[in-house]
């Protein structure tokens, strides 16, 4: 006799396959008509293939600076289109900031049940996949790499070129409100010069409702998403990359070392004319010390003679300075002087800095050697003493160490101290990001910044000296602008930094009017 299985365990099952059925249960998204044509299709991959520009309906492929393609109306449902983007507005955010953006990303897309986002992702990766496929005549993998972002007030994605191992298309489909160029937020794309680096923006895509843009991620493909300067539209997008066989690349460009000079013969009566007296005191100074090698840091306040400071922020400010923007994008954008162009208040105050008596200086503040008069600290008399402790157990044994031992002694041979620096002018629009070349030619060096004219700069207008660990997104510390506050930070081989992007909070009408648009600083590294 057959056995019968309970009526409510029965029901329990049924309820859980429902359950499961009503979750995973995904909606269809069909794709615009241009997608599906063949005719469309082979044309965009001769264009491609020939890098032409092409037009066709609500598809559009331009080649210049580098090959994009933008589909208008890029899902045929209206009604799909509204209910994707409520889902994604349910999601989870979490805030996105470092060097390189501000903005809010939402939890993976890979895996989400919800319905029109399953559906989307089956679209792009399934039907539209194969078609990408076969315009670039190439074999995409079917790898899922999706994920929503809100970029909202002052929020900022600078310049980069998406290169990662197996990217080969990335993707942005926007789901935003009417949008004007005014709002920000668009999809800039610059030229690069001959060595491949990024020089300016030629074009700039205008988020639009329902739009596909995809481009081609190369060794040249250098874009930002520029501040979104609207404060109450959001702009929400979807975004991704297709991978496959990734383009070949040119040698990274290796920029050129900056110079860097011995001090300039400067004696100590150019400190007393300059520095505040509590500095220059000695007992001071061993507190300072102690302090500094405590942190490897440290603000002085109040450092310069006021009359002094004062002269120079409004030199700075009045004075017809030429300012040249320093680059490439992808590294840097703010405003160096000319040093042959500043009045004379501001390049005593830069010879100040470059005097063998501020030299001197500081290593009484840090302990560092930076001048031949700078004792060398127990661990090198230690080490001296080491080696001349093994030389002569050498020659006692008969052993030559002679060789070793004049290598040694080479190799502690002090170094002449050196430095380098600028005089620098941040507004709105100034940063510096991380990149792999200063990763790899990372060194022992002391920073030093003299900001100048930032009365009233708040932190959250950016500026800020941001220093991480090496390959982590630890933060080790943190230097605010402030009016002659002198920063001394000792970092290693292994410590970075970058100053954080100047928003549009700075220029805001809505700032206290107090408040300064810009600042300036003085920017030396001192090496041993």
């Amino acid at each position: 006799m057959a056995s019968k299985r309970p009526q409510d365990e029965c029901s329990s099952t049924e309820r859980k396959k429902k359950k499961e059925k009503k979750e995973s249960r995904e909606e269809p998204a069909e794709l615009c008509a241009a997608v599906e044509e063949e005719q469309v299709k082979r044309a965009v991959q001769e264009a491609w293939s020939c890098r032409a520009s092409y037009k066709h309906g609500d598809l559009e492929l331009d080649c210049h600076p580098f090959p994009h393609c933008i589909i208008k109306n890029f899902i045929s449902s209206q009604t799909f289109v509204e209910n994707l983007q409520k889902e994604l507005l349910e999601l989870n955010f979490h805030e996105k900031s470092n060097d390189l953006y501000k903005f809010k990303q939402s939890d993976d897309l890979k895996k989400r049940a919800e319905p029109h986002i399953a559906g989307l992702r089956a679209a792009l990766f399934g039907r539209f996949r194969s078609w990408l496929g076969e315009v670039l005549g190439v074999e995409l993998e079917p790898t899922v790499d999706i994920s929503c972002a809100k970029y909202e007030y002052t929020d900022v994605l600078l310049c980069h070129d998406d290169e990662l191992e197996g990217r080969r298309v990335a993707f942005i489909l926007y789901l935003v409100p009417p949008w004007q160029s005014s709002d920000g937020g668009t999809l800039d794309l610059y030229t690069t010069d001959s060595c491949f680096q990024p020089q300016s923006i030629v074009k700039s895509l205008v988020p639009s409702w329902n739009t596909l843009v995809l481009f081609e991620v190369s060794p040249v493909s250098f874009h930002q998403v520029s501040e979104v300067l609207s404060q109450d539209k959001c702009r929400l997008s979807l975004s991704g990359w297709f991978h496959g066989p990734s383009l070949e690349r040119h040698p990274r460009h290796v920029e050129p070392t900056i110079q860097r000079n011995p001090h300039l013969p400067r004696d100590e009566t150019l400190l007393l004319e300059w520095i505040n007296p509590l500095y220059l005191d000695i007992s001071y100074q061993e507190q300072i010390q102690e302090e500094f090698e405590d942190s490897s840091e440290i603000q002085l306040k109040g450092f310069l003679k006021e009359e002094k400071f004062k002269e120079v922020s409004e030199a700075l400010w009045l004075s017809q300075i030429q300012w040249t923007k320093r680059g490439p994008p992808n590294k840097r954008c703010y405003e160096v002087a000319a040093l042959d162009s500043l009045p004379q208040c501001v390049s005593a105050c830069w010879e100040l800095l470059h005097s063998e008596a501020f030299f001197l200086l500081l290593s009484n503040f840090t302990g560092l050697r930076l001048h031949y008069l700078c004792p060398a600290d127990d661990e090198e008399n230690n080490d001296e003493e080491k080696d001349k402790k093994e030389e002569e157990d050498g020659e006692a044994t008969g052993s030559s160490n002679k060789s070793s031992s004049a290598n040694a002694s080479r190799e502690k041979e002090p170094s002449t101290p050196v430095c380098c620096g600028e005089v620098r002018r941040w507004s709105h629009g100034s940063y510096t990001l991380l990149h792999d070349g200063e990763a790899a030619r990372a060194e022992y060096a002391l920073d030093l910044v003299l900001p100048f004219g930032c009365a009233g700069w708040q932190s959250e207008f950016g500026g800020f000296t941001f220093y991480v660990a090496n390959e982590e997104d630890e933060e080790l510390l943190t230097i605010y602008p402030e009016d002659n506050s002198l920063a001394l930070v000792y970092r290693d081989k292994e410590t970075l930094k970058f100053v954080k992007h100047v928003n549009h909070k700075s220029t805001s009408d809505s700032a206290d009017s107090s408040t300064c648009r810009e600042f300036y600083d003085f920017s030396f590294v001192y090496y041993e």
